[in-house]
């Protein structure tokens, strides 16, 4: 087992917020898709990630599934995740350029890239992975228009609360033995939040929002 690396040792030493900025910028990477190879553990997907995937590609969940997602179960919760195809495990939206596909609605974790953020109680920031971008000479950028994605202070809300919904899921979990209970309970999370049904002029954070109330009262967590 690898030992757990502080983020001291991961980070150039400072937390950027939204406004900063910050030595990221990849120029477009520049035909370099080593980000996009063997990331099959790292790259969970969030209900807002699948839900732009359905929206861009205009496939269902379970299409998705097929094609270009892999289910993976960590700490009993069994969650959405890219998935890594051929001999060097290259993401599956990886087109033979070797560029994103899907770059206008990718997840949140690829936009962040080489960022990544760090929660507080109820807020979070963001540090920079050095050494995880093999692109020499990264050029100061607004954390802002790195990220790249509209509704920011609506998607912050989002991530906040699925972060602290799935925290709260996973100390749940850690009292279930029973695999046919943990069964529903996956099942249950991605019927609601990944298969929800979403109408074009219904807002995503809205109709997320309704629906957590009562999927913590159905799952028994605070």
């Amino acid at each position: 087992m690898e030992p757990v690396r502080t983020l001291e040792e991961i980070s150039d030493g400072k937390i950027y917020d939204i406004e900063d900025m910050v030595r990221a910028g990849t120029r477009g990477c520049e035909g370099c898709s080593a980000c996009c190879h063997d990331v099959g553990d790292l790259v969970v997907l969030t209900p807002f990630d699948v839900y732009e995937m359905k929206r861009g590609l205009n496939l269902s969940f379970d299409r998705l599934l097929e094609m270009h997602l892999t289910l993976r179960e960590k700490n009993k919760i069994m969650l959405p995740y890219l998935k890594m195809e051929g001999a060097q495990k290259h993401c599956s939206f990886l087109n033979p350029e070797g560029r994103c596909s899907i770059h206008g609605y990718r997840p949140n974790i690829c936009r962040l890239f080489p960022l990544g953020r760090i929660y507080e109680a109820d807020h979070f920031k963001y540090f920079l992975q050095v050494n995880s971008c093999p692109k020499p000479n990264l050029e100061n950028v607004k954390v802002k228009e790195w990220i790249g994605i509209e509704n920011y202070e609506a998607n912050k809300t989002f991530i906040l609360e699925w972060h602290n919904f799935i925290k709260a899921l996973t100390f749940r979990l850690k009292f279930v033995y029973d695999t046919e209970e943990r069964q529903k309970i996956n099942d249950y999370l991605m019927d609601t939040f990944y298969k929800m049904p979403l109408e074009e002029e219904k807002d995503f954070y809205a109709v997320f929002k309704g629906i957590l109330p009562d999927a913590k009262k159905h799952l028994g967590i605070l």
